[in-house]
């Protein structure tokens, strides 16, 4: 989950996601990037641990909770055309050389396969517009098939979501989610 703003209609999706899930018996673990003040920067420090066969603290305790899922849901919002800088990061960092892929014979192989993934993407701007440009191909592109494809994972949906008109039908209402 990748949303500053608790008041966001992303929240709301997560939220009514984790208690549709809970109540369906599901193990529901949420890792809500800005509550965790998870850092986005791959350093050079992260570089080094690598090459030393080592895995910084924090990717591993990341790249454990991956290991454990059986599914998996993005909810973040698309900002200029893509996802949040902190999500970017946390591919960047988590999905690593040696966890969520390798060469083989010049051959990339994912090594997250049996591993299902939902993507919810919200946006201010209207879909039409999104679709026209091609916009959602793109998103698709990379973060279905450059991201989860490629790291073996099978992607089950990706779906987006305009969030203005209903904001402007909760606000007429008097309730108010940005």
């Amino acid at each position: 989950y990748a949303h500053p703003n608790k008041l966001s209609f992303n929240h709301a999706l997560k939220e009514t996601a984790v208690k549709f899930l809970t109540e369906k018996g599901c193990n529901v673990e949420i890792r809500d990037l800005y509550e965790i003040s998870f850092n986005p920067v791959l350093s050079s420090s992260d570089f080094i641990t690598f090459s030393e066969g080592k895995v910084p603290d924090d990717i591993k305790k990341e790249q454990d909770y991956i290991t454990k899922a059986d599914k998996i849901i993005f909810i973040s919002p698309i900002w200029w055309t893509s996802f949040p800088a902190i999500l970017k990061g946390y591919f960047d960092r988590i999905f690593s050389y040696g966890f969520a892929y390798l060469y083989e014979n010049h051959e990339a192989r994912g090594l997250l396969s049996g591993k299902e993934a939902l993507f919810i993407s919200t946006t201010g701007t209207p879909y039409d517009i999104y679709k026209v440009r091609g916009y959602h191909n793109s998103l698709e592109m990379l973060q279905d098939e450059g991201i989860l494809k490629f790291s073996g994972f099978k992607t089950l949906e990706h779906l987006f979501l305009v969030a203005f008109p209903l904001l402007r039908i909760l606000k007429e209402k008097n309730i108010f989610l940005n």
